[in-house]
């Protein structure tokens, strides 16, 4: 990464030079000598790390937060809790929808850290961090949250996850338990780690109880274009009608997140499905809703309170002390199993032609 010197020697001027130029005392200084400075810097890609000088000082300084969309209740509430966590430790942080889109992520990152900003709690759960890699490279400081990123390579100084897969295991292996052997999968398009750690789980259950899972009634999005994070009720409505509709249909299913399951409550509806008299849901995540709808949701909880401090904590640990990502960094925790009256026995649906 290159440094101060290394725009001062290739710009012909003294370190002090470029100090000067960066902080804005270039009133006096000769229009060619400045206009070499720039070149430098953009050449060199330097970024002033004022992260780092605002710690040194004891000022505040600021934290970027990228995630999908504010939209989904979910990000919305994980929003709230890393700002609040921010604030306590003398943070602030800026808040960046990105939906999940790459080059998205990649401006926001540019622009974050082309104002100071060192480091990022990234949510969109990518399967690589290689959008992210030259940033990565000039000091950019990178949180995963909601998976767990510690694959060789990746660049990522730490991360705060649930463990997706035991999640999903969780929901399955409790629907099977009510006698449920033909169970379905609603979710986005499975192209993010989290939704593919969730549906792993679900087959693990099925493997551990000798039954087929039956790939045909796993519905991932039904073509949308992105990731699905904003339309997820309406895709949840969508999937489980087209489910629910086939000749041999799922007496149960499995939500990617908690608003698929609140869309599939309404797709139920539709076809005059009762819940969970005829069909079982569980959801992912716990959000607040999922208590009010009716029969109140069973659902996988991730205890994103403890996860925004946990990963607030680590991220600054990170600026603080620059250095290889430790393994104590990367923190996996275990999800609940919160059962209410969405689910029960697998029961035969009666014949309604």
């Amino acid at each position: 990464m290159a440094g101060i010197h290394d725009v001062a020697k290739m710009a012909g001027v003294s370190a002090s030079t470029v100090s000067n130029v960066i902080n804005g005392r270039a009133g006096k200084m000769r229009a060619e000598t400045r206009q070499r400075v720039l070149e430098a810097i953009e050449a060199l890609k330097f970024t002033p790390n004022s992260a780092a000088r605002q710690l040194k000082s004891g000022h505040n300084t600021t934290i970027g937060l990228i995630i999908p969309s504010v939209a989904n209740p979910f990000w919305g509430a994980i929003a709230h809790q890393i700002e609040q966590a921010t604030r306590k430790r003398g943070y602030r942080l800026l808040i960046c929808n990105a939906e999940r889109d790459p080059e998205v992520e990649q401006s926001y990152a540019e622009t974050l850290i082309g104002s100071g900003v060192m480091g990022v709690i990234l949510g969109s759960s990518p399967l690589n961090f290689d959008h992210l890699k030259d940033l990565i490279a000039r000091g950019l400081q990178v949180a995963a949250f909601d998976q767990r990123a510690r694959e060789s390579g990746s660049g990522v100084a730490c991360s705060v996850s649930v463990d997706q897969e035991l999640g999903g295991l969780l929901s399955a292996q409790h629907l099977i338990g009510h006698g449920h052997r033909r169970i379905g999968i609603l979710t986005g398009p499975v192209r993010t780690n989290s939704r593919i750690g969730r549906v792993e789980g679900v087959r693990i259950a099925h493997a551990r109880a000798g039954i087929p899972f039956d790939e045909s009634l796993l519905w991932q999005g039904g073509g949308v274009s992105g990731f699905g994070d904003m339309q997820g009720a309406e895709l949840g409505r969508i999937g489980v009608r087209e489910l629910l509709s086939r000749e041999n249909p799922p007496s149960a299913i499995v939500c990617g997140n908690d608003m698929f399951a609140i869309g599939a409550y309404a797709g139920a509806r539709d076809l005059g499905v009762s819940i969970p008299e005829e069909l079982s849901i569980v959801g992912f995540d716990d959000i607040a809703l999922s208590e009010l709808v009716f029969p109140p949701l069973t659902t996988i909880r991730q205890p994103t309170a403890a996860m925004a401090e946990m990963v607030v904590d680590l991220l600054i640990h990170c600026l603080e002390e620059v250095g290889a990502p430790r393994e104590d960094n990367f923190v996996n925790i275990r999800p609940q199993l919160i059962v209410r009256g969405s689910t029960g026995p697998a029961r035969r649906r009666p014949n309604r032609e």
